[in-house]
């Protein structure tokens, strides 16, 4: 894209942003992804279509959910960048062959969205030789000491009080939220904005454990950011349900065989990516900062020159 198309571009945008609008098609209904599709196992990315656009999945051993945020459309008639940045699960458990594949994304940066517990629990990442992990922890609001807590427990009718009736789901929508309302989470979300859109940072990678909640809301904004439209952000974001679905329910089923849970499907509200979770966090911005642009320069904090930064270097 020449330079006076970028600021072409990135003038649309801004304006379309500032005033919360955005064309018909950017707005349109939000399928669910398709099934999931087959992983090659050379290491090349797995292109799997959803809705019309094309996610490109990092297939891996030891992390299910690792892709590349670049391909995807804008509605200035742009094209966000591939090899720029990724989205992934937690890297601990990676394999030798699956270090060298990520060697070969010429990472510059990973930024872990874990709490200590997690790394604690789960391990730290495993990254090629050289690059270490910048930790910047998201807030899960207790949920994953409470999680370990109630499947150590054994007990069902405890695991029942915790997480049925509909309180796994409530849960979660207020973990959302918390991604507006908590300055804390705001700045971590900010930081790794800017870092995307500095000329002097090279390819990044961020993660959070499943690569589905604080993961998912990030790569949302940086998408709506560049100018995706919401749909397709919105497709971008459900599908960690079809890259975590079947490794998500092999887990239920081993909690079940050990005996650990008595109805382990208590854990899929948890497990899953859900439109109304992301709505809630949409929700709550519109209802602290009027818009999405609002929620970009007055919660993230973000001025005009990061966003046409991030136009300038993610799209093409």
């Amino acid at each position: 894209m020449s330079r006076a198309r970028i600021r072409l571009a990135s003038a649309v945008l801004l304006s379309a942003l500032a005033a919360g609008t955005v064309p018909a098609h950017a707005s349109a209904g939000r399928p669910a992804p398709s099934a999931a599709a087959s992983r090659p196992a050379d290491g090349r990315q797995d292109h799997h279509r959803s809705g019309t656009e094309t996610i490109r999945q990092i297939p891996l051993q030891g992390a299910v959910n690792v892709r590349d945020l670049g391909g995807y459309p804008t509605y200035t008639g742009g094209r966000v960048r591939q090899g720029l940045v990724y989205r992934s699960d937690a890297l601990g458990k990676l394999t030798p062959a699956d270090i060298t594949a990520v060697s070969a994304l010429g990472l510059t940066k990973v930024v872990d969205f874990r709490i200590p517990m997690e790394v604690q629990y789960d391990g730290a990442d495993r990254l090629p030789p050289g690059l270490t992990p910048t930790s910047r922890a998201v807030s899960d609001l207790g949920l994953y000491g409470t999680l370990v807590g109630a499947i150590a427990s054994g007990d069902p009718v405890k695991q029942e009080q915790m997480l049925g009736g509909g309180r796994a789901e409530a849960y979660m929508r207020d973990i959302y939220r918390t991604f507006v309302t908590s300055p804390e989470n705001r700045a971590q979300f900010a930081a790794t904005l800017r870092d995307a859109a500095s000329g002097g940072q090279g390819p990044l990678l961020f993660h959070c454990t499943s690569g589905k909640d604080r993961t998912g809301w990030m790569a949302y904004v940086l998408l709506r950011a560049l100018g995706v439209p919401e749909g397709t952000a919105g497709r971008d974001y459900l599908a960690s349900n079809t890259y975590r679905g079947a490794y998500d329910a092999k887990l239920r089923e081993g909690l079940k065989q050990s005996g650990r849970m008595q109805n382990p499907d208590l854990l899929i509200p948890l497990q899953e990516v859900r439109q109304d979770y992301l709505d809630a966090a949409t929700a709550q911005l519109e209802a602290d900062y009027g818009s999405f642009y609002g929620y970009l320069t007055q919660g993230l904090g973000l001025d005009l020159r990061v966003l046409v930064d991030l136009q300038r270097k993610l799209v093409r």
